[in-house]
């Protein structure tokens, strides 16, 4: 309902899973298509990863145990209304990713450059039946990794900030989702409903200016949870 829970866990592995150390996957082929929203700036890229590696994503976020609460996060009571795990990962994973689409992506904002990787904590969220995240716009962050001795998590440079919400889809109604679509609000009265396809990501401008895009996660029913994950895209320079 909102609040910030004391000692809610970031959770991270002791030695990275054979299954996230993504390798070349030639048979993907990212496509970008962006999405009219009254000039706001948003798009999907389709094929960010594979079935095998959506489904193995999804099978770590369950060995760390979903929750209500989120980390360090407070939402106004009813907005927030879906299960979290935060996660950091490792380069193994958000590398291969980034450097499949990297070439899709933006390369500058606000004049800052793309920077060359994703931040590795991950917003991972899991929407049960009923669950639903009402209107919002997602706030920006650092950079995040794990320390050499994988012990804590440590921040990036201050230069170094998220500019672009990626959502990554992990299931969708081909795996027997039903509902679970983000609606974004654009200008003009705009609205877009994106469909959950597995694989692909969504992408949209956030932080809190006039530039943001103001979106929802649409209610899940049914008996078949939707997962996905946040990962922030980052801009600036060391």
């Amino acid at each position: 309902m909102g609040g910030v829970v004391p000692m809610t866990p970031v959770h991270a592995f002791d030695v990275p899973p054979a299954a996230l150390v993504l390798a070349d996957r030639p048979a993907l082929q990212p496509v970008r298509h962006d999405i009219a929203l009254g000039g706001l700036l948003a798009f999907v890229i389709e094929d960010v990863v594979s079935a095998p590696e959506a489904d193995a994503i999804v099978a770590a976020t369950e060995q760390f145990g979903y929750r209500d609460e989120a980390p360090g996060i407070a939402t106004p009571p009813g907005m927030r209304m879906n299960k979290s795990v935060h996660w950091v990962t490792d380069e193994a994973l958000t590398g291969p990713m980034f450097a499949r689409i990297a070439h899709l992506l933006p390369q500058t904002l606000d004049g800052a450059p793309l920077f060359p990787a994703f931040s590795r904590r991950l917003n991972m969220y899991r929407y049960d039946n009923r669950d639903v995240f009402n209107r919002h716009t997602d706030g920006n962050w650092p950079g995040y990794s794990l320390s050499a001795d994988r012990s804590r998590m440590e921040e990036w440079h201050p230069n170094v900030r998220s500019g672009l919400t990626m959502l990554l889809y992990l299931n969708g109604p081909a795996d027997g989702v039903q509902g679970g679509s983000t609606r974004l609000f654009g200008r003009d009265g705009v609205v877009v409903d994106v469909q959950p396809v597995k694989g692909a990501a969504l992408f949209f401008r956030h932080g809190f200016g006039e530039d943001s895009v103001v979106h929802e996660g649409c209610r899940v029913t049914g008996s078949v949870s939707k997962y996905v994950a946040r990962i922030n895209v980052m801009y600036g320079s060391l």
